[in-house]
C-alpha cells in the first residue's frame, strides 16, 4: 500500500488540474471505489466545479473544488493518480475521470481496495481534520511518543509504528526503514524503550518522512511511478529488504526476515539487537 511520500508523489500528478474547470466526469458507477460516496452523486457534484487545491496527510489525499466541495481519495493497494490528453478513453480500471479542457484526472485501481468520499461544506470533512498530526509537525513530539508507546506496552515496536493515530503515513518499508536506523529490534516491547532510546526513535521517524519525501515524492511525472522503480540510495535498508539474501548495508551481516505484527519485518541481527 503506497506509504506517506508515495501518496504525495501521486497528489502532485494532479497538480496540471489546478484551476481548471471539470467539463465532464466519467465513472464506471458500480466500482467498488464509490462505496463511501454514489458514483452518481460525485458525477453531480464535480461537473462544472473547479480544482482549487489538494492536500495530501498519512495515506490520503483531499481535493478542493469550488461550491464547497471535497473529494478524498485513498489509493487501497494498487490505485494511481494519472494525468492524461483531454480526449482519453477511460480504461477498465479507470474508475473515475475528471476532464477539463487540457487534460484528464484518472484515478485508476485494478484490484479496487482505494476509495473516494464526498464532503460538501466550508470547512474539510471531519475525517480529514481527525487524522493525527503528520510526523513532521511541531506536534509530534518526542512526549507524545513516551505516551503512546506506554500505553501499549507489550505490543512489538513493529506493531506500533503501524498505528496511524500517532504514525500517520508510517507502512511497512517505513516502519522497518525507522527502526533499522534507530538500532531497535522489531520485536522489542514497545514499554521497553529507555527515554533515549525514544527520542531516537521520534528522530528517526522525523528522519525517514523528511528523506522519502524527498527522494520520492519530488520525482517528475516523467519517472517512473514510485511503486516499481524507486531509485533509492543503497545506503538504505530499503534496496535490501524484499527478500531473502539481502545484506545490511551498515554491517554487512545477512538480514533476517519473520512476520511480526502480522507484516513481514525485515532487521539487522547485527545492528538490531532484542534486549533481554
Amino acid at each position: 500500500m503506497p506509504e506517506l511520500a508515495e501518496v504525495e508523489f501521486f497528489r502532485r500528478r494532479w497538480n496540471p488540474g489546478l484551476g481548471q474547470r471539470l467539463t465532464a466526469v466519467a465513472v464506471h458507477p458500480r466500482a467498488r471505489i464509490f462505496r463511501g460516496a454514489p458514483a452518481s452523486a460525485i458525477v453531480s457534484a464535480l461537473h462544472g466545479q473547479t480544482l482549487l487545491s489538494s492536500s495530501a496527510a498519512a495515506k490520503q489525499m483531499l481535493f478542493r473544488f469550488s461550491g464547497d466541495i471535497w473529494l478524498g481519495v485513498h489509493l487501497g493497494m494498487s490505485g494511481e493518480l494519472l494525468v492524461r490528453p483531454a480526449d482519453h478513453r477511460p480504461g477498465k480500471h479507470d474508475h473515475l475521470v475528471l476532464r477539463t479542457a487540457a487534460h484528464a484526472l484518472v484515478f485508476t485501481d485494478p484490484r479496487m481496495f482505494g476509495r473516494v468520499d464526498l464532503h460538501r461544506g466550508a470547512e474539510p470533512p471531519p475525517w480529514w481534520t481527525a487524522l493525527a498530526p503528520p510526523l513532521l509537525s511541531p506536534e509530534f513530539t518526542p512526549a507524545a511518543v513516551a505516551v503512546f508507546l506506554t500505553r501499549r506496552a507489550r505490543a512489538p515496536l513493529k506493531a506500533v509504528l503501524l498505528r496511524q493515530e500517532r504514525f500517520p503515513g508510517v507502512g511497512n518499508w517505513m516502519a522497518d526503514e525507522i527502526l533499522w536506523r534507530a538500532a531497535l529490534h522489531p520485536q522489542q516491547p514497545a514499554g521497553s524503550l529507555r527515554p533515549a532510546e525514544v527520542r531516537t526513535l521520534w528522530r528517526e521517524c522525523r528522519r525517514v518522512a523528511r528523506l522519502a519525501l524527498d527522494t520520492i515524492a519530488g520525482r517528475t511525472e516523467a519517472d517512473t511511478p514510485p511503486s516499481l522503480n524507486i531509485q533509492i540510495p543503497d545506503t538504505w535498508l530499503f534496496n535490501h529488504r524484499w527478500s531473502d539474501g539481502g545484506h545490511c548495508p551498515r554491517t554487512g551481516c545477512a538480514l533476517e526476515r519473520a512476520e511480526i505484527g502480522g507484516r513481514t519485518t525485515c532487521w539487522s541481527p547485527a545492528r538490531q539487537k532484542l534486549p533481554r
